[in-house]
Parts: C-alpha cells; structure tokens; sequence
C-alpha cells in the first residue's frame, strides 16, 4: 500500500474521490499516465499495487464517490497498459462486476462505462469472465433505473461484438447459465436473452441447435409473454431453429419432443399452434429416433384435434394421419400399451372428434399389432365397453367395429355378447335409444346368424325374467324390421324343409319363448303356422296384458310391411295355408275391437278369396260342389305339411317349453304382485286411520259401487 501511495499523488487520489465527475476525470488520465510509464518500463508489481490500492481503498470503500473514483480509475489503468492489460484483468474485473450490485445507480451505471472501456481494450482476452459478465448483464437489463439499462445495452452490444469475433467462447460452459436464466419471467430479461440466442445461433462455428433441448422449454415459455415483441422475437427464434432442424442431419428430436408434448397442453393459443407445429415436423423428419415418443407425441394430438382453433385443428389432423400411416415394430422401441392407455384414456374426451379418433387408434393397431394388443386387452375391454353409452352415435359405431375386430377370436366373441347384454340390463335406457343399432352393426361385423344364437343362449338361461322379456321382444323386432337381417330372416323361412334353418328355429325359440308375442312372430316368420296357433290357443288370461297387446299391435302392422309379403300372399291359397288364417284370426280375436291393430287386420282377412271363409259350409255340401276339389286338396297339403313338421322339428316339445316358459313368468309376476300388494295394504291400513282420526266416511267398497248394469243382466 505504501509503494501504491509513493506511485500516485495526493492530489490525484483526493481528485479521483471528488464528487464532481471531472475532477475524478483528470484524475483517472493521471493514473492512465502513470500506469503507462509501469508498463513500458515493466514494473508489473508496482502496477498491480496500484490496482490493489483503487480495489481496496475506492472500489470497496462505503464513500460512493470513491468507489466510482475507483471504477474510472480501473478504466484508466486498462487503458495505460493497453496490450499488457490481460495479465492484470484478474485483479481488475472483479471489483468492477461487484459495483454492478451496488445500491447507487450511479455507481452501477459507472460500472457499466468502466466495464466497457475495459473490454474494447482487452477484446478476446476478455471471453475468461464471460459467464460472469453475463450474470450481471442479465440482472442489469432490469434495472429500475433507465440510465443504468441504457449503459448496461451499450455494454450488451460490445459484449455480442468480442463473443461473435472470439475463438476462445465456450458454449458448453454458457449453456447450463442460460438454461437456469430461461426460467426468468421479466420481460427485459427475456428480451436480453433471446437477444443473445440469435446472436450466438448466427455464428457459424457455435453449435446453438445441438444445445437446443436445454432452452427450447423457456423459448416456448416465451410465447405466451404479454408483451407482443417478446412473442414475436421468441416465435422469430424458434422459426430459424425449425428451419435449422429441416436442414441439418443430425438433430435431438427425442428430448425435444418431450418439450413439445408438454406444450401442446398449453392454455394458450399461439404456443398450441406453434408446438403442434413443430410436433408435425419431427414426425416427419424424426424417423425412428421418435418411434420411443410415439404414445407421448400421441397424447398431445389427440386433444389438440378438437381444438377450439381452426389452425391447430388442421395440423393436428395431418400429424395424426401421419403418425398413424407409420409402420414401426415393437422391436425398434413401440410401445404398444403405452398407446393403447393414450387411446383409452382419450375415449372419456369430453370432445367427439378426439374420441373418434382414439378409437381409430386402436383399430389400426389391431389390423397391424392383433397379437399384442389382444395380450394387452384387459386394460381396455371396460373403456371400450363404456363407450357404448357414448353421446355420438359415430362413436358408438367406431366401438362396435373394433369390438367386432377383437371378436374373431370366439373367446372374445362370447364375451362381447355377453358383456353387450349386461350393459344393456343395468341400462335399460341404453337398450331403448340404443339396442337396434348396437345389435344391427353387431350383426353387419359379426354375422347375424352368430351373434343371434348367442344372445339365445345367454337370454335362455337369464335369471332376471322381466329383462329378458323385454330384451327378446327387441331382438324380435329388430330381426323382423331390420334390412341387415335379410338374410337371417330367409334362412328361418326355411325351418322346416331345412336342417340349418330348423336348427337355427330350435335354438331361437328357446330364449324366445320369454314373450308370447315374439315366440308367435317366430313362428309366422318360419311357417310355422300350425305351432302358431297353438301357443295362441295354449295363452291364458294372464298373458294377454298390455304390454302383450302392444307387442301384438307391432305385428299387425309388421304383417303389413314386405318383410311379410310372402305371408300375405299366401292368403290366395287358403288350402294350402288353413293354420295361417287360423293363427290370423286368432291374433284378430285377442284384439280390442276399437283397436287400429284390429281394424288393419280384419280388413286384411276380408281380401282372403271367399272360399277361404266358407270352409266348413264346403265340407257339408254335395259331391256336386264346385269347390270340392280345393276342399281335397286342402285336407291332403294339411296332412303332408303336418308330416314333414313332425319329421323336422319336435313341436310338441317346443309347445311344452312354451308354456313352462310362461309359468315361470306367471309366478314371478305373481310374486312381484304380492310385494307390490303388500305395500299397498301397509298404505291402506295407514290411510284406515287417517280417516279415522278424522271421523270421515270409510271409502266405498266395491260391492257399493253403482254398475249401472241394465235390468235384465243384473243376476
């Protein structure tokens, strides 16, 4: 200290702590003067007990004036020693990088002038406390004071100048500095570091893009900024990446892309559209090396196809498609049960779009990966099944087909059956708005004659007898009325001249016999007319309830439709088909009279030829009648088709497997009569003394009652 005082006089060291700036001016020229007088003649020690002597007793001094004294005077010495400068720069920058945390904004602003004239000295030598320097920049582009800011860019833009001309700039040791400062939400630290991004991006020999994981997070940050100019320099960023990426061979598309998975998700808008965007580009360029990111890259598209933006909506689509034509193989990393959960777990997407196409996720892995999906499918089985309680019936046709894809399998044919069944009895609701298109498409995929017999089965031996009512009246109707069931409906025309046709009757009719009504369409759609009008005959007064007249008035008008042309047809040879006019007149008779059922069948039975009514006058009349001839062939065709029945088909049996059918029913209505009942009394008896209490009339009981009946039908 004492050599540093004997180098420098009094007076410049009283100047250079002055308050006013051009005393601490002259002053600094004189330390320039002398520093220069060291250096020439080589008094490196005598120099650095200078420095010692501004760090010590300016720089750090609680007097402001003399830490800016100090700050000039390290300016000055720099200068002085010109080319020999960058000997010395360790003792020098320190104390100035520390003055730019000083409370005094004038000491700070000062900091920034002295690190400036330090630098356009030194230059390259400069890079060594880069880091550093950056630190500090950064902090100073915030700066509360605009000045401060002012002379921090000015310094800024000398720095971008030494770093872009240096071959001593080491971007791997930058690097974990700007990915910790990405995170910083200030706009104007933002600014300075996309700033120095496309600053050091546009030097040739520094490799930005391959270090392009570590920030490209805080750039997409940097997107959804308030400030318009930071958008726009941080979508400015990214674009020139992007198009780096089209053009270079080799590129770290997998950390990237969980970056952009991340940001697909983003609340706003123009970071959707923009990572979306880029999402859209690595599956086309990334090739295998994104093939581990698939279901990842795949849980972002799928949300972003229903999109509320237009824009986003297109690129996600074409991502998809093209993500999808893909043919990549377990083995290359595909992960299938990754995608299947995206899939699965998109199935519950409150938006249509995204379900669709999730369930077109898991079709093309079926035809392509049937194996392994079918080893993953208990997973998804429940997801797909719930699904068929969805809003849209595209949806619902979309679950049907991959179901039919996994039901080739016999194991899984019987289970989806099964399964399609139970939806349909914990919702009955579902069953009514959906149970004619679930079991049409089902028929359509699965082939009907299948799928029919085994919802025979299952409802054969069904325990709850309501449920199964309802549900064979439903297929009933659907076989009768549906156009997909053409060919069903022909092969059980034939029940009783062929062996498939009366096997698939057999087997029917066992679950059909549930309801009165679909057990007779049976009948009437395989010419059974015969068994017709026995299970008509064989009803009792239980049967024949509302909801039997309903199903009943189903028929009538279904007998009046082409699906039943054949039948009425055959109504032109009443000889041949007696049981037919028998069966129709018995359906007749089990009608309200003031029905319409009622009055479009009689009105049918009235075009059958006249003959036809007069049957038994013809058996009565002379050998001489007309219609004796028709009257033995009628007789004969009865006695032939009665034979050939009996040799097919064991209708005695079926008889008998009705009405057992039917007693079963009987009791269980019965005894769901009596609980009702039994609530019905508890509900008298408490109204009994409610009217007690009251001291009111006891209600009329039914022999009280006026009938209104005429004289003479009174007993």
């Amino acid at each position: 200290m004492t050599d540093a005082l004997s180098l420098i006089p009094a007076s410049v060291l009283r100047n250079l702590a002055d308050k006013l700036y051009e005393k601490r001016k002259n002053a600094a020229l004189e330390i320039e003067g002398i520093v220069k007088q060291l250096a020439v003649a080589r008094e490196h020690e005598k120099i650095s007990a200078l420095i010692n002597l501004l760090t010590t007793e300016f720089a750090y001094s609680p007097q402001a004036n003399h830490r800016k004294g100090g700050l000039i005077g390290f300016a000055a010495a720099t200068v002085g020693l010109s080319a020999e400068a960058a000997q010395h720069l360790k003792q020098i920058v320190p104390p100035v990088l520390n003055s730019f945390a000083d409370q005094d904004s004038r000491v700070r602003y000062y900091a920034c002038e002295a690190l400036y004239n330090i630098a356009k000295v030194v230059r390259g030598d400069f890079i060594i406390f880069f880091n550093k320097i950056f630190d500090a920049l950064c902090k100073l582009s915030a700066d509360s004071d605009p000045n401060v800011q002012s002379a921090a860019h000015l310094l800024d833009r000398l720095i971008k100048d030494i770093v872009t001309d240096s071959d001593q700039f080491s971007i791997e040791e930058f690097i974990p500095l700007l990915r910790e400062r990405m995170n910083v939400l200030n706009p104007y630290v933002r600014q300075f570091l996309v700033g120095w991004i496309t600053v050091l991006d546009s030097v040739p020999e520094i490799d930005m893009l391959g270090f392009l994981p570590d920030f490209l997070d805080g750039l997409f940050n940097m997107l959804s900024d308030s400030s318009h100019e930071i958008r726009q320099q941080a979508d400015s960023a990214l674009s020139e990446f992007l198009q780096e990426i089209k053009n270079s061979p080799n590129v770290d598309y997998g950390r990237m892309a969980e970056i952009l998975v991340q940001r697909a998700g983003s609340p706003d808008e123009f970071t959707r559209l923009t990572s979306i965007t880029w999402i859209n580009e690595f599956v086309r360029l990334g090739g295998e090396q994104l093939v581990p990111y698939y279901a990842d890259i795949l849980g972002a598209i799928l949300p972003c196809i229903s999109d509320k933006e237009e824009k986003i909506r297109v690129v996600a689509r074409e991502t998809n498609e093209e993500l999808r034509a893909i043919r990549a193989d377990p083995a290359d990393g595909f992960n299938i049960h990754a995608i299947l959960s995206i899939a699965r777990r998109d199935l519950t997407s409150e938006w249509e779009t995204t379900r669709i196409e999730a369930l077109h996720w898991i079709a093309t892995l079926l035809a392509q990966h049937r194996t392994e999906v079918i080893s993953y499918l208990n997973h998804t089985y429940d997801s797909l099944l719930s699904a068929l309680s969805d809003s849209s019936d595209e949806v619902v046709l979309l679950v049907l087909d991959v179901h039919a894809c996994i039901a080739k399998d016999t194991e899984y044919f019987c289970r989806l059956v099964e399964l399609v069944v139970y939806n349909f009895k914990i919702d009955r609701a579902l069953l009514e708005r959906r149970g004619a298109m679930i079991v049409r498409r089902l028929c359509v995929l699965l082939d009907a004659e299948r799928v029919y017999r085994e919802f025979s089965l299952i409802l054969e031996g069904e325990s709850d007898l309501d449920f199964s009512s309802v549900m064979v009246q439903a297929l009933n109707l659907i076989l009768l009325a549906s156009s997909e069931l053409a060919g069903l409906r022909i092969l059980l025309k034939h029940s009783l001249v062929t062996s498939l046709g009366m096997d698939l009757f057999v087997s029917l009719y066992s679950s059909w016999c549930h309801s009165p009504m679909a057990t007779i369409s049976l009948c009437l759609l395989a010419q059974a007319y015969n068994h017709a009008s026995s299970v008509i005959q064989s009803l009792g007064e239980e049967d024949i309830d509302g909801k039997f007249l309903v199903q009943l008035d189903k028929l009538v008008r279904l007998l009046e439709t082409p699906i039943f042309a054949y039948l009425r047809l055959q109504l032109l040879e009443p000889g041949k088909h007696t049981w037919l006019l028998k069966t129709l007149y018995g359906l007749l008779l089990l009608l309200p009279q003031q029905s319409a059922a009622f009055k479009i069948l009689r009105t049918r039975l009235k075009t059958v030829p006249s003959y036809a009514v007069s049957i038994e006058q013809l058996k009565h009349s002379s050998s001489g009648n007309p219609y004796s001839q028709i009257l033995q062939i009628m007789e004969d065709n009865k006695t032939q088709d009665a034979a050939n029945v009996c040799n097919a088909i064991n209708f005695p049996a079926r008889l008998q497997q009705f009405e057992q059918m039917q007693r079963r029913h009987r009791v269980h209505s019965k005894s769901h009569l009596m609980s009702l009942n039994s609530t019905s009394s508890a509900v008298s008896q408490e109204i009994q003394i409610l009217e007690e209490s009251h001291h009111s009339s006891p209600l009329p009981e039914i022999s009280r009652l006026s009938l209104n009946m005429p004289e003479q039908s009174k007993p």
